[in-house]
């Protein structure tokens, strides 16, 4: 019986369907013999003839040390590098301004303005916001950027060059400050450094009598700390506290503290010194991307001005955009210091207080 069907060659066609079947059967269930559509099939066939030409014309094909070429000698980074390329010529019309003007010239030209604060805020979260955040706010050690408070100045000149050369950077021309370690180095006495500290907070108008004894005064000129103020920080700090940018000292009178503004923070501060690095970035970025830099943390602080803008702002020749519409006129197109932390000497808890 099984020769006869296996010789068996009529077409089987099936009663329900009226359709060829192909011979193949399943528990009772027959496949019929329909044929594809034959768009489904133009289809197959025009996908065929693509990815042959596909194959011919890109890279496609793996063979030994990568893979073939193709005839188009298409690749990824001759894409990016077109795309940059058209990104740098969209960018040298301002760049060719911007690399001849000063900077008195950029911070009156509301196009070169807008362009510079672009590309310093570009700059500045790919660069610096590691430690002065991603809104320059700083934390512990690292300055914020927007209070208008600057160690080495804030004009656009001094803010470049504490940017171009850094602080304690190891830069000859970098800047450098070195604050006595007052405790450490056995030159104040405990209970002297606790006198400073209360007439240090005294100034900032902060509580003054932090100290566990010693108690102060509340007239701040019979504070017994302003003498050994007078004799040890004044030279730096000067004798009213307000600091001296030509020493980086700070301004002790303003209440704002880069390492904490309590009793035991400043006392720290005094005990151990402080002598953060920030690095001298003209090995680092090129001079354009440096005076970008300059112009957008000048006016992310409210950087101080010169005479010569101030008279120009005055005289209301100049509308000077803000970040925000730079950010717009310019589509897609450091600084106080960066104080890190500093290895500190334990202090015993019982120094903070008086010495007995």
């Amino acid at each position: 019986m099984s020769e006869n069907n296996e010789h068996n060659t009529e077409k089987e066609i099936d009663k329900l369907t009226g359709v060829e079947t192909t011979g193949h059967e399943w528990d009772g269930l027959k496949e019929l013999n329909n044929p594809l559509p034959r768009w489904w099939l133009w289809v197959f066939y025009a996908c065929c003839l693509w990815a042959f030409g596909y194959f011919i014309v890109y890279p496609a094909w793996p063979v030994i040390g990568g893979a073939t070429k193709g005839t188009s000698g298409y690749t990824q980074y001759k894409e990016l590098r077109a795309s940059q390329d058209e990104i740098i010529k969209l960018q040298r019309e301002y760049l060719d301004r911007f690399e001849k003007a000063s900077f008195e010239e950029i911070l009156q030209d509301p196009a070169l303005y807008a362009f510079a604060n672009a590309g310093g805020a570009s700059a500045f979260k790919d660069n610096c916001a590691t430690c002065h955040g991603t809104g320059a706010q700083g934390g512990l050690g690292y300055p914020n950027l927007n209070d208008d408070d600057w160690l080495w100045g804030g004009h656009v000149d001094e803010i470049y060059t504490t940017i171009l050369h850094g602080i304690r950077s190891g830069d000859i021309d970098g800047h450098v400050s070195q604050m006595p370690a007052f405790g450490k180095e056995k030159i104040l006495t405990s209970h002297e450094i606790n006198e400073v500290v209360d007439y240090v907070l005294a100034l900032s108008g902060n509580d003054h009598k932090g100290s566990n004894d010693h108690k102060g005064s509340d007239d701040i000129s019979m504070m017994p700390g302003q003498k050994t103020f007078k004799q040890n920080c004044a030279s730096c700090h000067g004798a009213d506290g307000k600091g001296d940018k030509q020493f980086g000292a700070p301004n002790l009178t303003d209440a704002i503290w880069l390492y904490g503004g309590d009793h035991h923070d400043v006392y720290k501060t005094v005990y151990n010194a402080r002598s953060g690095v920030m690095p001298a970035w003209k090995t680092r970025l090129d001079d354009n991307t440096i005076r970008q830099l300059t112009v957008y943390l000048h006016e992310l602080g409210g950087g101080q001005v010169d005479e010569i803008e101030t008279d120009h702002a005055m005289e209301g020749d100049v509308a000077i955009p803000s970040v925000e519409e730079a950010a717009e006129m310019v589509a897609e197109t450091v600084i106080d210091a960066v104080e890190p932390q500093t290895v500190e000497e334990d202090i015993p808890v019982e120094e903070i207080g008086d010495e007995q």
